[in-house]
């Protein structure tokens, strides 16, 4: 534990911070965006935040995984190859995070957000329909992995938003509905999230005093946030994906000027 941390002030920090990056998390992807700074606010160093984040993650992710699969919102094939490769990619990009300056990843991330932004406020009824049967499913398997694949080695080397490129993939590519992509991305992330844990574990970066807690915690907001997306569907999918391409787009911006 850090010298002069305050655990019961950082739970306090932490716990609600948690449990509302749950709900966000399960609904549209994205908790990471409000669950990191927590442990940053909280006290935590850099590193130590990113690992003990990924353990209050990886648990309620895996918990909105099993309500989707409980419901069948979920399309096998390409959800599975999809985590298999989240599982390389993730471990790819925690080596990559190790040689390539984050200020260029913050800038290409400034372009390509804010146009995915845009399409979504443009063309209203992305995802509102499942189109994925006008691909093959040798196709969908494919392209699946690829997403998982990028967007794991994403979420290894950054982390924050993966969920929801993930989502943007999976309805923009793959031509699935919301609700579909929406359990699919929720296979992936656990994929990607679990492999970030162990590797920050291994090398003692996650601070379970807080870790544990707030897993507790995402496990309640993402057992929530599933409820919330498999009974509203799109209607409430839509508008928390443009909430948290904001506030992507303003931790970028604030990341760059500080």
């Amino acid at each position: 534990m850090p010298e002069g941390f305050d655990l019961v002030r950082a739970l306090l920090i932490v716990c609600p911070l948690v449990f509302l990056g749950g709900i966000i998390d399960a609904v549209a992807g994205g908790g990471g965006l409000v669950t990191l700074p927590a442990y940053l606010i909280a006290g935590l160093p850099p590193h130590l935040a990113a690992g003990t984040n990924k353990c209050g993650n990886f648990f309620g992710t895996m918990l909105a995984t099993c309500r989707f699969l409980k419901r069948g919102n979920i399309h096998w094939g390409s959800a599975v190859s999809a985590a298999v490769c989240a599982l390389a990619g993730a471990w790819l990009g925690a080596r990559l995070n190790m040689v390539v300056p984050e200020r260029i990843l913050y800038g290409l991330m400034l372009v390509v957000v804010p146009l995915m932004a845009g399409f979504l406020m443009w063309k209203r009824d992305f995802g509102s329909e499942d189109r994925s049967g006008e691909l093959s499913r040798n196709r969908l398997i494919w392209l699946s992995a690829l997403i998982g694949l990028a967007v794991g080695c994403y979420d290894g080397f950054f982390g924050p938003g993966a969920g929801t490129f993930l989502m943007l993939a999976f309805t923009g590519l793959c031509k699935f509905d919301l609700l579909t992509a929406s359990g699919n991305t929720k296979l992936a992330n656990s994929a990607s999230n679990a492999a970030s844990l162990v590797t920050f574990a291994l090398g003692g970066k996650v601070l379970w005093a807080v870790g544990i807690p707030a897993a507790v915690c995402g496990v309640l907001g993402g057992y929530l946030g599933a409820s919330l997306a498999l009974k509203k569907g799109a209607r409430i999918i839509r508008p928390m994906f443009v909430v948290v391409l904001t506030m992507l787009i303003l931790r970028l911006v604030y990341d760059l000027i500080v």
